[in-house]
């Protein structure tokens, strides 16, 4: 059986995700712990006052998170998340994530993801915890 690097494990992870590839999130960059995603606002990541849903940033963040933490192989399972918006997004901006660990044991690990619009602006802060369960990702 092929191993994987965790930079190709999650990559394949964020193309397996069904509603990550239906939001039009782009995997850019992944690296053992890291993840970079990008995604273009279209009019369908609206709210009702005509800028892009919290929700839409928020699943932006956590599919970083998720991906980053479980790059390694272990299955990680997401237990805390919290996001903080700081600026509007609207139809046609641009988006980027990185996600960074923080810190990591052998049941714990900590993440930070920035969200960023493509004038630099911060548009949110996302921390997250996930536990490391003792199951691995299968290899392909």
């Amino acid at each position: 059986m092929k191993h994987e690097t965790p930079a190709n494990r999650a990559k394949r992870l964020a193309g397996l995700d069904a509603f990550v590839v239906g939001m039009g999130i782009e995997c850019v960059a992944t690296e053992a712990g890291q993840a970079t995603l990008r995604l273009k606002i279209e009019p369908h990541h609206l709210n009702f006052m005509n800028i892009c849903h919290g929700g839409v940033i928020f699943t932006l963040a956590d599919t970083a998170f998720g991906l980053a933490a479980n790059s390694y192989g272990p299955v990680a399972a997401g237990i805390d998340a919290h996001i903080t918006y700081q600026v509007s997004v609207a139809a046609g901006d641009i988006l980027t994530t990185v996600c960074q660990e923080v810190s990591r044991n052998s049941k714990l690990a900590v993440y930070r993801a920035d969200v960023t619009r493509q004038d630099g602006a911060l548009v949110s802060s996302f921390t997250g915890t996930v536990y490391v369960t003792s199951r691995r990702h299968p290899d392909p």
